[in-house]
């Protein structure tokens, strides 16, 4: 778990990829997200760097990036969001997911 220091030191020094799944302890669909999520990270790491973030713990991060439904997976690059998803998804569908945002951000990075 992250608490606010440590999303803001993780999201502004990596040179990795950051995603962040804020979500509740009182919410049915991050709980039954959790292990795929786990298991995404075991994919991942370490080419990209996963977080979790209890908005009922960090009201404040949440309001700040407008958390409006959980789970939201956030994904970071270079200290700034890159793309956001809402919902509960499989392992496939989180690997898959940020592997495709990577991509078309660095596509979109070098044809500028």
């Amino acid at each position: 778990m992250a608490d606010a220091a440590t999303f803001e030191r993780q999201i502004t020094r990596n040179d990795i990829p950051v995603i962040v799944d804020f979500w509740a302890p009182w919410c049915g669909p991050c709980h039954a997200m959790a292990p795929a999520f786990e298991r995404a990270a075991a994919e991942l790491e370490p080419h990209y760097r996963l977080l979790k973030v209890n908005t009922e713990e960090e009201p404040t991060l949440a309001a700040r990036y407008g958390i409006r439904s959980i789970p939201t997976l956030m994904l970071f690059m270079a200290g700034r969001e890159i793309a956001r998803r809402a919902g509960a998804s499989d392992v496939r569908g989180i690997v898959s997911w940020a592997k495709t945002q990577i991509t078309a951000e660095r596509a979109a990075a070098g044809a500028n």
